[in-house]
């Protein structure tokens, strides 16, 4: 295992932006940013031995200093929606950015992918970590309290990506964190064709239905006989265009899909992604109660890596995640972080291949 470190450009304030790359023993590599601690490649091989970046990003600053799409992003304080961008804590109404319609999404206009963290590399016979750490202060977003926050990605000999996640704050808040990386196992990785002939697995029975500001209901229904049942594989692209009387007619995936019930903090298997073309598969594994299934159906995101334009379609996400608007739905498991009390979660990506 190594950590290489290079030079990745300056932001517009004129800080230094490092890029630190982990290399296994096969060869696989994965990159992050201390500009978000975002996940900026990820290049595993396939059935050939092709080695392809998977997940969609910049090669510049500037497109991660904007990344509207959140390509893999740290996400934070709140990830995915609060209604009415609002939300009442300890008696006090707090209000917030409504960047999506009048929700609040994924903390609003300041994001945590546009902060700059500290960096400690941390290194072993068979895995390479990096901790990204900062402190956000309150009121940062419109949350209250001061949020000390580390993002831990570890690199290993068996192709896993773990995220883990720690937290702690000095006054109750309101806390969701995930990563928003899009992947694209085909061939050509991120610049390859939409993601719609690839198969997914989603290990879960119920999911939550969405309202036309794509909150979720409040609902929590089965997913047999649906078009939203992903129990066993099928291709994503499958049931696009039909009609459901939950869902409506369905034209992509945004979704959170509640997985079975498990101890605090036991991983379990959530989903899974393939190509058969290729024969890349990835396995995500979780000890969040949900996963937020999104295939960016309305993606135009031009200055890609390699100078690519990204299209509809172009990635697919797997967000572990508490339930959304869960802080303004009741009978949702509750998001608050009391102060004090330390928050700790874990999220593994696992990269294989099938023959």
């Amino acid at each position: 295992m190594s950590i290489q470190t290079e030079e990745f450009g300056v932001t517009k304030t004129g800080k230094k932006v490092t890029r630190y790359i982990l290399t296994n023993r096969q060869g696989m590599k994965v990159s992050f940013l201390d500009l978000g601690a975002v996940i900026q490649s990820v290049e595993v091989t396939d059935r050939n031995g092709v080695l392809e970046d998977v997940v969609l990003g910049y090669d510049t600053v500037s497109g991660y200093e904007t990344n509207v799409p959140s390509f893999g992003a740290l996400v934070g304080r709140c990830a995915n929606r609060i209604s009415e961008a609002k939300f009442e804590l300890n008696g006090k109404t707090y209000s917030l950015d409504q960047n999506d319609d009048t929700n609040c999404l994924h903390g609003g206009y300041l994001r945590y992918n546009h902060c700059m963290y500290e960096a400690e590399c941390m290194s072993g016979e068979e895995y390479d970590s990096i901790a990204f750490s900062r402190l956000s202060p309150d009121g940062e977003q419109g949350f209250p309290g001061n949020l000390s926050l580390t993002v831990t990605y570890t690199w290993n000999d068996d192709n896993e990506l773990m995220i883990e996640y720690q937290a702690v704050c000095d006054e109750d808040t309101v806390l969701n964190l995930t990563n928003h990386s899009y992947f694209n196992l085909g061939p050509g990785g991120h610049a390859g064709n939409p993601v719609l002939r690839q198969e997914v697995q989603i290990l879960a029975d119920y999911y939550h239905p969405i309202g036309d500001k794509l909150l979720p209901t409040g609902e929590c229904l089965p997913v047999a006989g649906t078009i939203m049942d992903f129990t066993t594989f099928h291709r994503i692209g499958d049931h696009i265009g039909e009609d459901d009387p939950e869902a409506g007619t369905l034209s992509g995936y945004d979704h959170n899909y509640v997985l079975p019930e498990h101890e605090s903090g036991e991983i379990i298997k959530a989903a899974v992604i393939r190509d058969p073309e290729n024969g890349r598969v990835m396995e995500v594994y979780t000890d969040m109660p949900g996963i937020q299934f999104y295939i960016a159906k309305e993606l135009e995101e031009a200055g890609g890596k390699g100078g690519r334009t990204y299209q509809n379609y172009g990635g697919a996400c797997f967000e572990s995640q508490n339930f959304p608007n869960g802080i303004n739905q009741p009978n949702f498991p509750s998001p608050i972080l009391r102060a004090g009390v330390e928050f700790e979660s874990t999220t593994v990506y696992r990269f294989r291949i099938e023959e």
